[in-house]
């Protein structure tokens, strides 16, 4: 216990003027209910609630909230409780009501995503990682890794085709033993995918590859210099390279499990800049965008989108062209 962890044991003693419902959850939980009901007590959306907890000195993901109050994730101890607590100045609720119910709860750890699960996320491109099934390392390839950080990079060209992405992740081990990451690319409408290339850079070298014309899919290794320890940070960077596509309508990435930070930029070609650029999260293919946010392209031609604690979900930026 910690000594942040506020109090666990006793009920807290609520003052009176909250509805009986926001009472009795606040006293008994769980802490997911009690958030969600003080939220629709006060009335205020999640980015309202965001923009007063940033008043309040306190930088917190609105995706975060949105898991946090419906029970997808749940604060961490010691780590998250300044944010909890900001939490309760902010919906008027009597300290420690939220943090009560937080408490010391044990950080169970979600099952990772077996091999079938990671090719549903693709499910046309789900013939291609079924070829890599066989090779037991690949297959529990990234069930073994825990991404920490995604950044992506996509150049696009005069003709408003995507021609390369360049990403750099940090992946840590969560047992010993995984010596490869097992990636999937997607090209836009019009791509010819046996064109593709896949150019690897720091931290990995490429293994085995399989292509699909149907789908304009990838699927690829890239190979560590070595197995890794468990709890091992691990840093590596690759470019595909596919500029066949017609007019790109931006980048989306799929987050199996929960990633601490996404940055995503797309460079334009200043002859040829987007007529509008939004940030976008859906929590799958069929789900309406929740979050979305405006982007400004500046003189560069860049397009930046940040996303702090991001997934289950597909996240992204979506461009619309004159």
């Amino acid at each position: 216990m910690t000594a942040d962890s506020g109090p666990v044991d006793q009920p807290v003693a609520h003052p009176p003027g909250l509805p009986d419902a926001l009472a009795e959850t606040l006293r008994y939980g769980p802490f997911h209910r009690a958030l969600h009901d003080a939220i629709a007590h006060r009335g205020l959306s999640l980015a309202r609630l965001r923009a007063h907890l940033e008043q309040q000195g306190v930088q917190v993901g609105q995706s975060t909230l949105s898991y946090w109050q419906r029970g997808l994730r749940h604060p961490e101890v010691p780590r998250a409780i300044a944010t909890v607590r900001a939490l309760e100045t902010v919906l008027r609720l009597p300290a420690d009501s939220l943090v009560a119910l937080v408490g010391n709860r044990p950080q169970a750890r979600l099952p990772r995503p077996a091999f079938a699960e990671l090719a549903n996320a693709w499910v046309q491109t789900a013939p291609l990682l079924a070829e890599f099934e066989a090779v037991p390392e690949s297959a529990r390839a990234n069930a073994d890794l825990e991404v920490l950080s995604v950044h992506d990079t996509v150049l696009i060209g005069a003709q408003r085709e995507q021609r390369s992405i360049t990403t750099r992740l940090v992946v840590r081990a969560l047992r010993a033993g995984p010596d490869r990451y097992l990636a999937v690319h997607q090209g836009d409408v019009g791509s010819v995918i046996e064109n593709a290339l896949v150019r690897p850079a720091e931290g990995c070298r490429q293994g085995r590859l399989r292509r699909q014309s149907a789908s304009r899919g990838l699927a690829f290794e890239l190979l560590f210099d070595r197995r890794l320890a468990e709890g091992e940070e691990h840093v590596f960077s690759f470019t595909v390279v596919d500029d066949t596509g017609g007019p790109t309508p931006g980048h989306h990435r799929t987050f199996r499990e929960p990633c601490r930070g996404y940055l995503l930029q797309l460079a334009f070609n200043r002859r040829s800049l987007p007529a509008r650029c939004t940030k976008q999260f859906r929590t799958d293919t069929a789900a309406t965008p929740v979050n979305v946010e405006e982007l400004v392209c500046g003189l560069g031609g860049v397009v930046s989108a940040y996303f702090t604690d991001v997934g289950p979900g597909i996240a992204g930026i979506a461009v619309e062209w004159n």
